[in-house]
């Protein structure tokens, strides 16, 4: 995480303050969000439309984004779209906060590219956990893990980058630490339970066609190595590199 003008550290070994940027259009809501994170240890800087919000993503990089769903201009989920597509900001992990509770909507918001989804109402005391639990995430992900070769997949975390034979291919958050997930466990059949809870972090009963959604996704962007993702009908998925699936086929 980076050092912050105006978040003061009170000594040499103080750990930088996380910036999240809040794109909520309720100005209560989002004054009330603000002053809780700031007492949460976060620096919070509050925009009130999706426009804007994508020009701060871009120009603060923030560590993280809180996104309503209901903005005046655009739809949080067309605004994490456009964040997820941005190399600026593709990395940045979003939580969205709405008031939509329909699973369908959920699943949309983790189709879209969030990487939480917190229903109103909520406990301010929850919505931190929440984003700090992100935070741990996301940060393991960048810092601590090396890079992953698969056949001719190679994964940089610490990059947020995706190379297919060479060539850079880009991910969302969610696809990225979906295929990382795969790649460090390849022959290994990860059920879509599984998958549930260690890539998104769930351990609800969210439906787990989410999962075959995003592999479906996956394997279009894998070009010459989509082959390598393969389904267990009635299990889930695994990824393969070309000689275990030649001994697999005989």
């Amino acid at each position: 995480m980076r050092a912050r003008h105006g978040a003061v550290a009170t000594d040499a070994l103080s750990a930088p303050v996380p910036l999240v940027l809040i794109v909520e259009d309720e100005k209560d809501l989002a004054a009330l969000l603000e002053l809780n994170l700031s007492q949460a240890g976060f620096e919070a800087r509050v925009t009130h439309s999706g426009a804007e919000g994508l020009r701060l993503a871009a120009e603060v990089t923030p560590e993280l984004v809180l996104l309503d769903l209901n903005l005046p201009d655009l739809s949080g989920l067309d605004v994490c779209r456009q964040l997820r597509v941005s190399t600026a900001t593709r990395s940045i992990p979003v939580v969205m906060l709405t008031a939509r509770s329909d699973e369908r909507d959920r699943v949309s918001g983790f189709e879209s590219g969030a990487d939480d989804y917190v229903v109103k109402p909520f406990s301010i005391r929850e919505l931190v956990l929440r984003l700090r639990a992100v935070l741990r995430r996301t940060s393991a992900e960048d810092e601590s893990r090396p890079p992953v070769v698969a056949g001719i997949i190679r994964l940089e975390p610490a990059m947020h980058r995706c190379f297919i034979g060479g060539e850079e291919v880009h991910l969302t958050q969610l696809e990225f630490r979906l295929l990382h997930h795969l790649s460090s466990r390849v022959d290994r059949v990860q059920t879509r339970e599984v998958l549930l809870e260690q890539v998104w972090g769930l351990s609800t009963a969210l439906e787990t066609r989410t999962v075959d959604t995003h592999v479906m996704r996956l394997r279009d962007k894998l070009g010459p190595a989509r082959d390598y993702l393969q389904t267990v009908r009635g299990v889930g998925y695994r990824l393969v590199i070309p000689e275990e699936a030649a001994r697999a086929a005989r």
